[in-house]
């Protein structure tokens, strides 16, 4: 009876789309399964090409830019740019939080538009290393307005590198999470530069707010232990690493990323050995917070702010950082946001207070211009994990009918569903 119940419920909420919602067959319910395990294998886009044309370039972004030895390996900008022999419109996809070109989403979404017949442009995130060190103005990310010039920058450079390699109709833009929420600011830039004169523009996931999306994550942490500590973290920490010893072997030991923790818990979900809920938040708030160390260490060092590492320390190529990333484990982004993001900006900006950068990074503060722009398209979940009920409010609101709401998947689960590439590809295409 109870399954019933819920059955008719679905069938009666209708997406914003139109199509029914209980008509979608997305399979995992639990959004924060859905965030870690993503979408099963079976349920994945299936017309993903074997082979992909692409290429690994770079740019010199910065061409004077002093690097400190200890970032002696990040010597230039990195890009993929997927190619089509004929003529076809290019679009560029904007990676999540602290994610690379090459991270495991961005490639399934390289090989899908790809062998949609897209040429494709993969872009790493403002808040990943090699970004922060070769294309970042400050190297201090987390202002969305600025991290979106530099975005517009290097995707500006990119198109002047390879212009005369590839035919282009049109071009288009797509990002998951912070990358969608970065993808609408570098839109309404290019109404002001008109570059690319982007047709179409499709947001997967965004954040509303980068500060309360932060703070939703952070909080996850807190799951693990009310009262947690670094001491009771480490050890929380050391035992989930202990059961995916075996994993990790089995996957030739792999970088210690957070494509590995979620591979790992993937394994341990098909074998039936389904986490607690607090392990699942404690493992998400994990995730995030290793993304978000990387960037702070990167900023500090790059800045030389004196945050993590002491001021005028200079790190040498083979000195021990260990000591530094303890540090910075413990380190969240709203101790990042209040103690360096922004005094760094009031240093720039005296009359800055925090509640203007607060709303500066948040699509509250360009509500206008996605309201009244028909080019750009929402494409989000009823359980995403990082909106809060006022979030979704105000994305429904503002998006009306170009919002694609989906009933579940949290956030990302559902982001290779065949479903959800599907209505990408259609809208690009159509």
């Amino acid at each position: 009876m109870k399954r019933l119940v819920l059955v008719l419920i679905c069938a009666v909420i209708v997406g914003f789309s139109g199509t029914p919602a209980a008509a979608y067959d997305y399979k995992v319910d639990d959004p924060y399964v859905a965030t870690i395990v993503g979408t099963p294998e079976v349920l994945e886009w299936d017309k993903l090409p074997k082979k992909v044309d692409y290429e690994l370039l770079g740019l010199k972004v910065f061409p004077d830019r002093p690097m400190p030895d200890v970032f002696w390996y990040q010597r230039e900008f990195l890009y993929t740019l997927s190619y089509q022999k004929q003529a076809a419109p290019l679009i560029f996809v904007i990676a999540g939080t602290g994610s690379s070109f090459y991270a495991s989403s961005m490639v399934f979404l390289q090989k899908a538009f790809w062998g949609a017949g897209f040429h494709v442009i993969c872009l790493s995130s403002p808040t990943h290393m090699n970004f922060i060190t070769t294309a970042s103005a400050t190297s201090v990310p987390g202002n969305i307005a600025e991290d979106s010039q530099d975005l517009y920058r290097v995707m500006t450079k990119a198109w002047e590198q390879v212009k005369d390699r590839i035919k282009v109709s049109e071009f288009y833009l797509t990002g998951y999470s912070l990358g969608a929420s970065q993808a609408a600011f570098v839109s309404k830039l290019d109404e002001e530069k008109r570059v690319f004169n982007f047709k179409k523009v499709c947001m997967v996931n965004p954040s509303v707010s980068l500060y309360t999306s932060a703070k939703i994550l952070d909080d996850m942490l807190l799951e693990i232990d009310p009262n947690l500590t670094p001491e009771i973290f480490d050890r929380w920490f050391d035992a989930r690493l202990a059961r995916f010893g075996e994993i990790y072997r089995m996957m030739k030991e792999p970088q210690l990323d957070h494509d590995f923790l979620y591979n790992a818990y993937r394994t341990l979900y098909k074998k039936g050995q389904t986490p607690s809920r607090e392990n699942l938040a404690g493992m998400i708030g994990t995730v995030f917070r290793l993304a978000s160390s990387n960037m702070i260490f990167t900023a500090d060092v790059m800045a030389n702010y004196g945050l993590i590492v002491p001021k005028n320390r200079v790190l040498e190529s083979a000195d021990s950082l260990t000591d530094y990333f303890k540090v910075t484990n413990r380190v969240s982004f709203l101790d990042y946001f209040n103690e360096f993001l922004y005094p760094y900006s009031r240093s720039r900006n005296p009359s800055l207070t925090k509640e203007a950068l607060i709303e500066g990074t948040s699509l509250r503060s360009i509500e206008s211009y996605l309201r009244n722009s028909p080019k750009i398209v929402l494409m989000t979940n009823e359980d995403d994990l990082i909106l809060t009920p006022a979030d979704l409010s105000f994305l429904k609101d503002v998006f009306g009918a170009r919002a694609k709401i989906y009933p579940r998947g949290g956030h990302l689960g559902n982001l290779t569903f065949r479903d959800n590439i599907g209505y990408m590809i259609n809208f690009f295409q159509n």
